[in-house]
C-alpha cells in the first residue's frame, strides 16, 4: 500500500467517525454556512495580481515537519498583505498537521478566497468545508472516478463553492468532467512517489481546454518559473513548502512576490 492509499484508507475511517459525532444539521448551524463565498476563479484571473495561491501547511508525508511553530493568523494575513490571490489551508490532521480551526481562523481574518485542501471523498466533507468558511474545495482525480468527480462537483456548486480538480497525469484528464469543474490544477509532485517534475505542467497543458483556468501546483521555488508558466497559459500557482520552510513564511512570500513584480 503506497502513501496515497494509506491516506485514503485513513480518511474513510476519519469521515465515518466525524459523521457520528457531528450531524449535517449541526454543520448547517455554523456561522459561515450561509455566507456568500468569494470567487476563487475570479481572484486567480485578477490581472493586478500574479495568481499566487499561498498555502498554510505544517508538515507533509514527503518532507515530514516543515514548520510546526508558524501562527496561522500571522502567516495568512501576511500572505494576503503580500499580494497572494488566494489562500490554501490544509485541514488534514494526521498526515499534514492541519485542522478545521486553521481554516476558520484564516476565514475570520481574511477577505479573500480560501481553498480547503484535503482528501475529499464524501459529500459530508463538502458540507464541512462550507460550514468552516471555505470558498473552494480540492478534488483529486487520482482517488476519484469521473462519475464521483461530477457528483461531488455538482454538490459543491449547490453550496456556492468552486472546484479545483487536481491531476497528475494525462489519464486523469477525463474530458467528461471538464464542464463540471471550475479550475484544473496540475500537481507536479507525484503523490505515490513524491518526485517533482515542473515540466509536467507543460506536458499536460495542451490537453486542458482553453476555457478552463489552469493552476500549476507544487515544486515552484523561483519567480522565473512562474513567469515561464504564465507565458505557457497558467494563471494560478499553488505554493506552500517554499514559503512554509522559512521562519516567517509571510515574509518569504512578500519577497517572492516583489521579485516577481520586478521580473514581470
Amino acid at each position: 500500500m503506497n502513501i496515497l492509499e494509506k491516506i485514503i484508507e485513513h480518511k474513510k475511517q476519519e469521515v465515518g467517525e466525524r459523521k457520528k459525532r457531528i450531524s449535517i444539521k449541526q454543520l448547517e448551524q455554523n456561522r459561515y454556512f450561509f455566507s456568500q463565498p468569494f470567487s476563487f476563479k475570479k481572484s486567480i484571473q485578477d490581472k493586478d495580481r500574479f495568481g499566487i495561491i499561498a498555502e498554510f501547511k505544517r508538515k507533509s508525508p514527503s518532507k515530514g515537519v516543515i514548520n510546526d511553530v508558524a501562527d496561522v493568523a500571522q502567516v495568512t494575513t501576511g500572505y494576503v498583505q503580500a499580494g497572494a490571490s488566494a489562500l490554501s489551508i490544509l485541514t488534514d490532521a494526521t498526515f499534514f498537521g492541519g485542522c478545521h480551526e486553521d481554516l476558520v481562523t484564516a476565514r475570520k481574518l481574511n477577505q479573500c478566497p480560501i481553498l480547503r485542501k484535503d482528501f475529499i471523498i464524501d459529500e459530508y466533507q463538502i458540507v464541512e468545508a462550507k460550514s468552516i468558511g471555505a470558498d473552494a474545495i480540492l478534488l483529486i482525480a487520482a482517488i476519484l472516478k469521473p462519475e464521483q468527480i461530477k457528483y461531488l462537483s455538482d454538490f459543491a456548486h449547490s453550496f456556492g463553492l468552486e472546484v479545483l480538480l487536481e491531476v497528475h497525469s494525462f489519464k486523469e484528464l477525463y474530458p467528461e468532467v471538464f464542464s463540471s469543474v471550475d479550475l484544473i490544477g496540475v500537481n507536479n509532485r507525484n503523490l505515490k512517489t513524491f518526485e517533482v517534475d515542473i515540466n509536467l505542467s507543460k506536458k499536460l497543458l495542451p490537453f486542458i481546454p482553453d476555457n478552463i483556468v489552469k493552476i500549476s501546483e507544487s515544486g515552484i521555488s523561483q519567480p522565473e518559473t512562474i513567469i515561464d508558466l504564465r507565458k505557457q497559459g497558467y494563471e494560478g500557482f499553488l505554493m506552500g513548502e517554499n514559503f512554509m520552510k522559512h521562519n516567517r513564511p509571510e515574509l518569504a512570500a512578500a519577497d517572492f512576490i516583489l521579485t516577481l513584480k520586478a521580473l514581470a
